[in-house]
């Protein structure tokens, strides 16, 4: 029996293990049993990007610690230089030749290829993006909905039409938003998305962490933003050890605070796909 639903989960800034969304995919599964939902309704692929970025970035940190003075505060260091690096790169454009830009939506591309081999057809889709990874989803969406040419999808799934869910936490969009003007966000739900109950149940929810400084609310960045993002939740993610502090930016993903009404959403979009496939 087919899925009801496809979830793509897309990471975010520094580099990220093969594995990345394991733990993510282990406790919603969790919590979607103890909603009553089938075991099997939800179909899952991992969003993996970082590796256009990791030897690049590796070979500058070995550079920096074989060849440079000696440095303080290390590990803050090497995730200043994946993160920002990741930023960095994604944005800047190579003349000479496919840019990183492009690279990673291709990425995008095939795990969405892959997610629909698995579903079959068309099913609906919910995206599940942290921090850089919002990011990326939100300007390969935008591509597709205005036929730009760096618009890759070939079909209905590939370019999101079918997207009834948008999950962005620790989410950097504000800081992207400030070298564009008119701010305008992409739409959604989408056109194309027309079964009323999809329409009823589709929502984008965004989760921030008050002392996560890369996470943000991101209704306030437009009136835009504000008509298409269903609600800002600010929640507290992390042990005592770091929920009070930066550092909470990478423990979203097995935090109940956040698994718990991902979970309730994506139950929502279970019950609405399987209305509308009658």
């Amino acid at each position: 029996m087919a899925a009801d639903i496809g979830v793509l989960v897309v990471h975010g800034m520094g580099t990220a293990p093969r594995d990345f969304a394991e733990p993510l995919i282990e406790r919603l599964q969790a919590r979607l049993a103890d909603l009553g939902v089938a075991n099997g309704s939800v179909a899952w692929q991992a969003g993996l990007w970082s590796e256009h970025l990791d030897a690049t970035e590796r070979h500058a940190w070995e550079r920096a610690l074989s060849q440079g003075p000696v440095l303080s505060f290390l590990e803050l260091r090497r995730f200043v230089l994946t993160a920002l690096g990741d930023a960095v790169a994604y944005r800047r454009e190579n003349r000479g030749g496919q840019n990183v830009y492009l690279r990673i939506h291709t990425s995008i591309l095939e795990h969405l290829r892959a997610l629909r081999a698995t579903l079959g057809d068309d099913r609906p889709l919910v995206v599940l993006a942290h921090s850089l990874g919002s990011v990326i989803v939100s300007d390969y969406i935008w591509n597709a909905q205005r036929n730009h040419p760096w618009s890759l999808g070939k079909n209905s799934f590939e370019c999101m039409h079918t997207l009834a869910g948008i999950v962005t936490f620790g989410s950097a969009l504000p800081l992207f938003s400030l070298a564009v003007e008119p701010i305008q966000a992409i739409e959604f739900p989408p056109p194309q998305l027309t079964d009323p109950a999809l329409r009823a149940a589709a929502a984008w929810h965004n989760y921030y962490d008050r002392h996560d400084i890369l996470g943000w609310p991101i209704r306030t960045i437009s009136e835009s933003y504000e008509a298409v993002v269903t609600a800002d939740h600010e929640i507290n993610v992390g042990d005592a050890a770091v929920s009070w502090n930066p550092a909470c930016h990478t423990r979203y993903w097995t935090d109940d605070d956040f698994v718990l009404p991902v979970a309730q959403q994506l139950e929502r979009v279970v019950e609405a796909a399987r209305l509308a496939s009658g």
